[in-house]
């Protein structure tokens, strides 16, 4: 029988890239996203084993009625991937917005824990998986980071959390946590500013959505006795800074 992944954030990205490969790899494959047109171009190229359900994770009613109307043929969940989230801005706390922060609060934590929630059941019924997309940022703070970085430190430690309660149960759980990566994160961060996307990129060889892709579905191809707990990538290109020192003048 052919394994079901739901991927959320499936419309561009390491979710629009992990679906193309788990659906490559024989996989079926739920692909969400607030984007109905780019899931439905998403459905043309990837045929049957691929189905859309156009929801924003923030809204959990929507998100309850999409999961209720999938085809029979996708009720049946073994991986979820929680890849949907977002950084906006990169303006120290004093100078950003209170609302950007809330909405990195409501989409990269409070989405996804009203989907995981609501999916728990099934997959402590299927003993199946659960991939938190995370980010170094978890680990490694830096200027601007603030809030965002706050939300992938959560997951990372919700991640830890949930694998100690399902103890026993038999449920995977792995917090994924990449680095400097390229993708279009960085234009909704920047609010469409191609510049900035150009400086931060260029020359870096940034990680590609495809590489964050290949380790999610190698997470999922391991026997049902291996656990990965954390897996921090970097491009070869990215390392660690020095410590910012303030000197009195």
């Amino acid at each position: 029988m052919q394994p079901t992944a739901l991927i959320t954030g499936a419309t561009s990205g390491f979710g629009a890239a992990s679906a193309r490969r788990f659906v490559r790899e024989g996989w079926k494959v739920i692909g969400t996203g607030r984007r109905a047109d780019r899931l439905t171009a998403l459905g043309h190229e990837l045929g049957d084993n691929f189905q859309g359900a156009v929801f924003d994770v923030t809204d959990e009613a929507a998100m309850k009625n999409a999961l209720d109307a999938l085809p029979s043929g996708f009720r049946d969940i073994d991986v979820l991937v929680n890849n949907a989230g977002l950084a906006l801005g990169t303006a120290p706390a004093p100078q950003a917005a209170l609302s950007d922060w809330r909405t990195m609060v409501d989409t990269n934590i409070s989405g996804l824990l009203s989907i995981t929630h609501h999916l728990l059941p099934q997959l402590i019924e299927r003993r199946g998986l659960i991939i938190n997309l995370s980010s170094v940022a978890a680990h490694w703070p830096y200027s601007g980071g603030n809030v965002y970085a706050a939300t992938k430190a959560f997951l990372r430690q919700f991640s830890l959390g949930l694998r100690s309660d399902l103890h026993g149960k038999g449920v995977r759980i792995t917090s994924i946590e990449p680095g400097l990566c390229e993708s279009e994160f960085t234009l909704v961060r920047t609010s469409g500013n191609q510049a900035a996307y150009d400086a931060l990129y260029g020359g870096a060889h940034a990680l590609q959505p495809e590489d964050i892709a290949n380790t999610v579905f190698w997470i999922a191809s391991q026997p049902p006795h291996v656990n990965i707990n954390s897996l921090e990538i970097m491009p070869v290109s990215q390392s660690w800074a020095g410590f910012q020192v303030h000197r009195e003048g």
